[in-house]
């Protein structure tokens, strides 16, 4: 059994919100970059190169990409060998996450309660916390910093068996023309399929964590990736809606079975700022 003390996972959280904040993982801006040389439209290779800019700069200064630093989303992959001590392990988090974003100067996104006061926590807790059991003795921590433009536009659609495949591929397509300009494109969209509709969601935000282009093993589900990322992109919606060719950069797609009448779909949209970074302890 492997010990792992709470504040070493609270200080690792607190560096990961900043880093996460502060520096756009090496897939994404590398997909930026082939995005700048292949868009068509001027206004939007323009904007491409902005983007690009933009990440340069928050490196060099310690700045947050996006003003909106988002909800601490955080992925957990917890080896059943795994033994916390000196604390809980949910708590180990949240203070990290308070620690994160106090010593970072990132914007603290976080409201007490949704439909009253909207008065704001102050230290952008608590975060959003998903717990996976695993074998082994590692403890695996993904941060996401989840901004509003791109949640805003996450879209759960519960369609059955007859839509089939096409109907897959449309919805998604759909959700992406309906959002336009809103999620901040060129985009990363999460695509989960199957499942039940408190899970489907989570597979598509999961789904967010991959290398970005990097495709499903699965073979159905690559097919669907590369077939709706091209579709999404004829749309022309471009660079922050202003037209163009790359309204996505990459299609990551999830399934798992489900119940036989059901067929649920969700979309998780990430914007072009696609924050995230992990440590394994």
């Amino acid at each position: 059994m492997k010990e792992i003390e709470a504040s070493l996972i609270s200080k690792i959280v607190a560096g990961l919100c900043k880093d996460a904040c502060y520096i756009l993982p090496d897939d994404v801006l590398a997909a930026l970059k082939k995005a700048e040389k292949d868009e068509e439209s001027p206004v939007g290779k323009e904007t491409l190169h902005v983007l690009v800019e933009n990440a340069r700069i928050a490196v060099d200064e310690k700045l947050p990409l996006c003003q909106d630093c988002g909800v601490a989303v955080i992925f957990l992959e917890v080896g059943q060998d795994v033994h916390i001590v000196g604390g809980d392990l949910n708590k180990a988090i949240s203070d990290g996450v308070k620690q994160g974003y106090a010593e970072g100067y990132l914007r603290k996104s976080v409201d007490a309660h949704p439909y009253t006061e909207r008065e704001n926590t102050g230290d952008n807790t608590p975060p959003v916390i998903h717990t996976t059991i695993v074998p082994g003795d590692k403890l695996r921590i993904s941060v996401m910093p989840k901004g509003a433009g791109s949640e805003n536009m996450c879209a759960l659609f519960m369609l059955v068996p007859g839509d089939s495949r096409e109907g897959v591929v449309r919805t998604v397509v759909k959700a992406v023309e309906d959002a336009g300009g809103k999620p901040c494109p060129p985009l990363v969209l999460g695509v989960g399929v199957g499942g039940m509709a408190d899970n489907v969601m989570v597979m598509a935000r999961h789904a967010l964590l991959r290398k970005l282009g990097e495709p499903s093993k699965n073979p159905d589900n690559a097919a669907l990736e590369k077939e709706i990322l091209k579709r999404v992109n004829d749309l022309g919606i471009g660079p922050l809606g202003f037209g163009g060719r790359v309204t996505a950069l990459a299609v990551h797609v999830e399934s798992m079975p489900t119940h036989i009448a059901c067929m649920p779909v969700a979309v998780a949209f990430q914007c072009h700022s696609a924050r995230h970074k992990e440590a394994v302890i």
